[in-house]
């Protein structure tokens, strides 16, 4: 019970922050409108950070904290029996739902002040900047692929098997920042299904001030792609390391 309530909280916390950066940065009169994408893949980056350290916290020692890792945890590398998996990965997306509610509720003032809808979903869920079904797939394949065998890397060979106490969450946080940066430019780099369907859930439902469509049209590629990538990066690492 302890390593789903871990799980809940670590993912919430990665949208309360994550989201909220870009929420800062995107919505009408906050302090930081306009600051840009080193902003955001930055503040992305601690955001990682901060959930793996609280997931763990909260007793859930993988501090998977999305899907992606999760699936590819329980197919390949066997830490999941099938029952612990999706429940785990539900979990994931509650707690990214209601990580988005929060980041509602703390801009409450500036949806109504932006006058973009497209700007209020991509708070909340991520876009292509050129939308093309199969290549937005490969994008966010590549970008779920990077952080699995990254992360692989990270926990393996590199570190003798285990990084020195506590160094763990800011090493995944500095891999995230840089898939941010490196590849994040063609789809917003979800690689995360809970980070993107617990969003977007909450931008379909709550009543936000001027919100458009949800663009669930796009909505499958953030969550099929990654679980996809989740798995084959996983292969990687369970071979390579």
């Amino acid at each position: 019970m302890d390593n789903l309530l871990g799980e809940f909280l670590g993912t919430m916390f990665l949208i309360i922050l994550g989201n909220g950066v870009v929420a800062n940065v995107l919505l009408s009169k906050s302090k930081g409108e306009n600051a840009g994408w080193i902003v955001i893949t930055t503040g992305w980056a601690m955001a990682v950070m901060v959930g793996v350290f609280v997931a763990i916290s909260a007793g859930a020692p993988e501090a998977d904290i999305n899907p992606a890792v999760t699936i590819g945890k329980w197919l390949i590398l066997g830490t999941y029996d099938a029952g612990q998996a999706i429940v785990t990965m539900l979990i994931q997306i509650a707690g990214g739902f209601v990580g988005a509610v929060i980041v509602w509720l703390a801009y409450y003032r500036h949806w109504a002040e932006t006058s973009d809808q497209g700007l209020k979903l991509a708070v909340h869920s991520t876009g292509p900047a050129i939308r093309d079904t199969t290549w937005n797939f490969v994008t966010e394949l590549i970008g779920t692929m990077v952080l699995l065998i990254g992360v692989g890397a990270i926990f393996s060979g590199a570190t003798n098997g285990s990084p020195a106490a506590g160094l763990g969450p800011y090493l995944v946080g500095a891999l995230v920042w840089g898939i941010g940066l490196s590849l994040g430019g063609p789809t917003g780099y979800a690689i995360n299904p809970a980070r993107d369907l617990g969003p977007r859930l909450a931008h379909f439902l709550l009543p936000i001030a001027g919100k458009g469509d949800s663009d669930w049209g796009y909505g499958w590629i953030p969550v099929v792609a990654p679980l996809i990538g989740g798995i084959l990066g996983a292969l990687v690492w369970n071979s390579v390391f």
